[in-house]
Formats: structure tokens, C-alpha cells, sequence
């Protein structure tokens, strides 16, 4: 076996059973998007991050990431305010997402359903069975999937839409996670889900499930004057 350099080393271990997680995913290119995700929510539970603290939304395509991304937690923070407040605003996030996106909250049908999945697909608020936290989103996880054409397309999306993630970041101080695969050829991308029939990579989705995790925490910990490590 060949030997390299390129990965991310070994993943270090934190407790994520405090942590709220959003998700973001397009639906653009299914088949990889579908395990992609699968592999996220994975890493997640594996670190103690429980269903009802996981929101999982969908967009189109990869280009409205960003702005789902932003919106999420925007309406996350809503929410918080309105359980300090006592509204009982149980749909808030949903409800607020839905208006952003037109509605279009329906996730891949093969997937399992988190306890923000539950409920009707035509558009009505959806409500948990479990009550989660409250809290703002800790960290979100932006999962695309671009594959180049025979135009400048891909180009010009995947520049857009990595500049749109870190612009996020940036201006709301949540950890969003790079899932956005930027692929050459479809062969590329059933490798990094690890879907190849040879298995030459692993599903890249476990390493962004664990990043959030780190973000997650370390940002808690960055916001209490604290250096965890």
C-alpha cells in the first residue's frame, strides 16, 4: 500500500451530549449526498450527540448553502429566546426555515428521520416527540456535492459557495463545517463517500460529524475564557 501524507491525522475524542448540531445538506447528486450524511450523523451519536439535539434541513442544490446555513442559525437563536422567554415556541426553527426556503424541508426519504424530521411533509410545523436543547446551534455542517461539467458552472458555484460558508462563520461566530465536495470526476466522489467499490478513502462524512463536535466544544470553551484541548 502506497503511503501518504495527506489526511487529518487521528481524531481526538470529546463529549458532545451537550452540543445542538444543524445540518444542512443539498439534494443534488443523491447517492453521495445520502451517505455523506449518513457518515455525519454517525460520528455525531458516536460522540454523544443525541437525535433530539440534531436539526437536519435541505436545499436544492449546493449554490443556497450559505444562506440556509446563516438562516439556521438565526432561527436557532430565535428559538432560545423564545424558551428563556416562555414562549413555547416548539416550531420556531422549523416554521422560520420553511418561510426562508419556501417550504422545502423534506430530507432524502432513505434516510432515518431525526426527532426534527418528524411530521407532515406539505408544510405544516413539525414538533418533536423529545424535546432538545434549546440553545443556539453549537456548530452547523454545510454537505454538498459538486461535480465538474463540460461549463464553467462548477467554477463558478464551488468558488461561491466556499467564500459563502466562511463568510458565515465568520459574521455569526458558529463553527460551520466544510461538506462541500468539489469533484473532478463521479469515480472522485464515491470514493470520499466511501462508496467505492475498492475503498480507497473513507466517508469523509465521519470527519466533519467529528469536527463539529470539536468546533462545538472548543467554541464553548473559547466563549468562557477557556482553552480546551
Amino acid at each position: 500500500m502506497t503511503s501518504t501524507l495527506k489526511g487529518p491525522g487521528e481524531a481526538k475524542k470529546y463529549d458532545g451530549s451537550a452540543l445542538r448540531i444543524g445540518i444542512i445538506h443539498a439534494r443534488w447528486n443523491t447517492k453521495l449526498i445520502s451517505a455523506l450524511l449518513d457518515g455525519t450523523l454517525k460520528t455525531l451519536k458516536a460522540h454523544g450527540v443525541r437525535d433530539e439535539n440534531i436539526t437536519i434541513q435541505s436545499v436544492p442544490g449546493s449554490y443556497e448553502l450559505p444562506l440556509a446555513a446563516q438562516k439556521m442559525y438565526t432561527a436557532s437563536q430565535q428559538q432560545s429566546q423564545s424558551s428563556i422567554l416562555g414562549g413555547g415556541a416548539a416550531g420556531g426553527l422549523v416554521s422560520a426555515a420553511q418561510d426562508l426556503l419556501g417550504g422545502s424541508t423534506t430530507d432524502l426519504t432513505s434516510l432515518p428521520k431525526t426527532s426534527s424530521d418528524q411530521g407532515s411533509s406539505s408544510g405544516e410545523t413539525q414538533k418533536s416527540t423529545t424535546k432538545g436543547l434549546q440553545q443556539p446551534f453549537d456548530a452547523i455542517v454545510a454537505i454538498g456535492a459538486l461535480i465538474k461539467g463540460s461549463t464553467m458552472h462548477f467554477e463558478y458555484i464551488s468558488d461561491a459557495v466556499s467564500h459563502g460558508l466562511m463568510k458565515v462563520q465568520l459574521e455569526t461566530g458558529v463553527p460551520v463545517i466544510f461538506g462541500l465536495l468539489t469533484l473532478l470526476t463521479e469515480e472522485q466522489g464515491l470514493e470520499r463517500a466511501g462508496l467505492d467499490e475498492g475503498k480507497k478513502m473513507h466517508n469523509h462524512g465521519e470527519d466533519w460529524g467529528a469536527a463539529a463536535v470539536e468546533l462545538g466544544v472548543k467554541r464553548k470553551g473559547w466563549g468562557e475564557g477557556v482553552f480546551v484541548e
